[in-house]
C-alpha cells in the first residue's frame, strides 16, 4: 500500500513539529494513542545500567549477565527456586514500582479533556498507574502483574501481586517508609526462593508462566476480549479529527499499532499521524501531508507541549 518512508527528524524541526502537534491536540476530536516499548525507557523503565545493578547485582556476579531482558532467558536454564527469584525481582521493579519519571503522568495531562484510547503493547501497567481511565486501555500483549497455566486447557490468568510481595520479602529485600522493597544496607540476599513458594496455578496445580504474548499460548482472558471489543468500538464510532499519536512504537510488532495507524490515516483526509520516537521516527509518503514526525526524547517532547 505504502511506496516509501520520509523521515523528519526532530533536531531539524523541533519548535515547528511540536507546534504542529500541539495544535492537533487542540483540534482533535478523538485520540487514539499507539504506546511502545520506546515510551517506558522514555519514562525510565530501562532494563539495563542503574536499575538493573541495583537491584540484580548478585546474579549479574554470579550467572555473568548484564541486562533484565537476557537474564530472562539465561534463568530458564536454572533451579525454578532461583529462576522465580529473579522473575520477582524484575515483576516487582517493572509493574509494582513506579516509573522514575512523570512522563505517563504528564501525557495524561494532555489528553485528560480529550476523548481518547490507548492501544499499548507495553506489559508494565505504566497508564493505569499514572491515572488513566482504566476502561479507556487496552494492554493487547499481555501484563508482567499476570500469570496463566502452562496447561494449555486451562485458559485464565492469576493476579500475581500477592506472591511477588511474599517472594521479594523471602530474598531479603525490606521496605522502606513509603512501603517500597529496597535492597538491605548490608546486602545479603538470597538468589532463591523457598520451593514452597514457587508459583502453582490454583486450578489445577500446574506449573505457571507469564501472562506475555510470545506464542499461540498466550492466554486472552475475558478481560483482554473486553478491552479489544472497547477499542473496536471507539474506532468504528469516532468521527470527525482523529489524531493518531504512536509514542515509542519500533518495528519489533508493528502490525499492532505503527501499520493500522498508518492504514487508518490514508483512508481518511481529516486524520493526522504523529510519531515521536528516539531514533525511529518516519511516516510512508502517502500520508506525509498528515503527519507529524519528531525524532527525539518523548518525555522532553512531552514537556514542551504542556
Amino acid at each position: 500500500m505504502f511506496g516509501g518512508i520520509s523521515t523528519v527528524r526532530l533536531e531539524e524541526n523541533v519548535l515547528k513539529n511540536v507546534e504542529k502537534l500541539r495544535e492537533a491536540l487542540k483540534k482533535a476530536d478523538a485520540i487514539v494513542i499507539g504506546a511502545g516499548a520506546g515510551l517506558s525507557t522514555s519514562a525510565g523503565f530501562t532494563y539495563s545500567g542503574e536499575r538493573f545493578k541495583k537491584y540484580f547485582s548478585d546474579f549479574e556476579k554470579k550467572y555473568g549477565f548484564h541486562d533484565m531482558y537476557s537474564g530472562g532467558f539465561h534463568v530458564m536454564q536454572l533451579e525454578p527456586e532461583i529462576s522465580w527469584a529473579f522473575w520477582a525481582r524484575n515483576i516487582y521493579i517493572n509493574r509494582y514500582m513506579d516509573a522514575p519519571k512523570p512522563v505517563y503522568k504528564n501525557i495524561l495531562d494532555l489528553v485528560k479533556d480529550k476523548d481518547y484510547f490507548v492501544l499499548t503493547t507495553n506489559v508494565d501497567h505504566c497508564f493505569q498507574k499514572a491515572g488513566f481511565d482504566k476502561t479507556r486501555l487496552f494492554y493487547t500483549q499481555g501484563d508482567y502483574g499476570l500469570f496463566q497455566s502452562v496447561n494449555p486447557a486451562v485458559r485464565k490468568t492469576y493476579d500475581n501481586e500477592e506472591w511477588v510481595m511474599k517472594a521479594m520479602a523471602a530474598q531479603g529485600f525490606v521496605k522502606d517508609d513509603s512501603g517500597v522493597f529496597k535492597v538491605p544496607e548490608n546486602g545479603g540476599l538470597q538468589m532463591r526462593i523457598p520451593s514452597e513458594l514457587i508459583p502453582k496455578c490454583p486450578d489445577d496445580g500446574s506449573d505457571v508462566t507469564m501472562n506475555l504474548r510470545s506464542d499461540d499460548s498466550f492466554v486472552e482472558n475475558e478481560g483482554w476480549h473486553m478491552a479489544a471489543g472497547r477499542y473496536e468500538d471507539f474506532l468504528r464510532t469516532r468521527k470527525g479529527k482523529i489524531l493518531f499519536l504512536e509514542l515509542g512504537v519500533g518495528y519489533n510488532t508493528p502490525g499492532i499499532i505503527k501499520y493500522p495507524f498508518w492504514r487508518m490515516t490514508a483512508v481518511d483526509p481529516e486524520a493526522v499521524y504523529a510519531c515521536v520516537n528516539l531514533g525511529d521516527a518516519e511516516c510512508p509518503r502517502e500520508i506525509r501531508d498528515q503527519a507529524i514526525c519528531i525524532d527525539g526524547d518523548i518525555g522532553k517532547v512531552i514537556e514542551a507541549l504542556i
